[in-house]
């Protein structure tokens, strides 16, 4: 299966037609290379009314490849972040790369995608596979313009861009050339399985999936690209989607109010939240069992000797222990970022709902929970607290998550 790494959701509010951006990406390094020579990231810009995608795919593979990728991408990301001459920018970048001197190529290509909240997007690229647009789930063909660079390699670089206005609901998939290559010389795929098959398979996926988010897209599209390799990859292999749709949230209740007439309050709040719902606590869900009147029912199928077990109650999504597998899954997005290659427990569940979340709301009781706290420490030592807040900080720099924490 392949590694999902960082997939990265960039939020931004609303704009009046509802737009929301998320950015999710998939990746497999070559077999028996140390490094991915790919690289792809994400990043908010102009306070959030833009967002700034870059794959670079190193030429060759491993650790070399995979260092060229990356200056690509930052130095790519920094001109267009910054509303630099995309010819300039490109002659730059292309000049700054060393060049192959039997292949007399740069050592990266390179796909831009500047989208902002009101849809208007800008895609560039550089010998990469062509982006694919996906609306009401059919591959479109956009007019493109070529931009001829000089470089110092004997012919000019062909840089391709395309400009339009995403919809609600549109995904831009992009992807290096392990994904369209995969399974060349196999009978089925003697050429690769390129991007017209690519195009039918995407339509194929999000006919059957409408809502499927782009990380799991992303997934599945590495999934399919590696059975077509004989589930060895024969290349770096990276696929990145854009999907323009509206927010999703999910509400966290953690932690008893420490006022026992909050209760009912905790209750309202929980009853008229439209979206995802999640108890992390057992006392949180005590109290909420008791004002709904719902029984909870504890999961003990599938048990893990390092995390407590997840629960069910009518009504919530999720509901699990509290400051442990908060403090667990804190560490899974800060560390690995991918819940997926972890073993399935309470935490990588919750980290899932995260990632797969948009505007992430937490309500947290301050009412001192002994076995957690010492009554006569600080507020701010607060165990729960502190976890919240690393929480938080991941989602927000790392996953570039909206998190709003209320305390009652």
């Amino acid at each position: 299966m392949a590694a999902v790494l960082l997939a990265r959701i960039a939020q931004m509010p609303a704009s009046n037609t509802g737009y929301f951006i998320e950015v999710g990406q998939a990746q497999e390094k070559k077999a028996r290379q140390p490094a991915c020579g790919d690289v792809f990231f994400s990043q908010i810009i102009d306070d959030g009314r833009r967002v700034v995608s870059v794959l670079a795919d190193g030429l060759g593979s491993g650790i070399k490849a995979s260092v060229l990728a990356t200056m690509t991408a930052t130095m790519a990301a920094k001109y267009i972040a910054g509303d630099a001459d995309i010819g300039r920018a490109a002659q730059t970048i292309l000049k700054t790369l060393p060049v192959c001197s039997e292949r007399q190529v740069a050592y990266s290509t390179f796909t831009i995608v500047d989208t902002d909240r009101w849809g208007q997007t800008r895609i560039i690229e550089y010998d990469n596979p062509p982006f694919l647009l996906i609306h009401n789930n059919e591959a479109l063909s956009l007019p493109t313009e070529e931009i001829r660079v000089p470089t110092s390699f004997n012919r000019d670089a062909v840089i391709r861009e395309t400009r339009f206005t995403s919809r609600p609901e549109d995904r831009i998939v992009v992807c290096s050339d392990g994904v369209t290559q995969a399974g060349v010389g196999q009978p089925a795929t003697p050429l690769g399985w390129g991007s017209g098959a690519q195009a039918a398979f995407l339509h194929k996926i999000t006919s059957e999936n409408p809502n499927i988010s782009a990380r799991q897209l992303a997934k599945v599209v590495i999934q399919q690209a590696l059975i077509l390799d004989g589930r060895i990859a024969k290349d770096d292999i990276t696929c990145g989607v854009i999907y323009f749709r509206k927010p999703r949230e999910v509400l966290v209740l953690t932690g008893a109010p420490v006022n026992r007439d909050s209760d009912v309050e905790l209750a309202r709040r929980a009853s008229s939240f439209d979206g995802l719902k999640v108890i992390c606590g057992g006392t949180t869900a005590s109290i909420l069992s008791r004002e709904f009147k719902t029984p909870i029912k504890m999961d003990l199928s599938n048990l893990d000797p390092h995390m407590p077990p997840i629960s069910y109650m009518s009504g919530f999504d999720l509901v699990t222990e509290g400051a442990i597998t908060l403090a667990a899954t804190a560490r899974i997005l800060d560390e690995y970022g991918n819940p997926d290659c972890l073993k399935p427990n309470a935490a990588t569940k919750l980290a899932n709902v995260f990632l797969d979340s948009d505007i992430i709301h937490i309500i947290a009781g301050t009412k001192i929970n002994e076995a957690l706290q010492d009554p006569n420490l600080p507020q701010d030592l607060d165990i729960r607290r502190n976890i919240l807040r690393r929480l938080k900080r991941v989602l927000q720099d790392k996953h570039l998550k909206e998190v709003q924490i209320e305390f009652i």
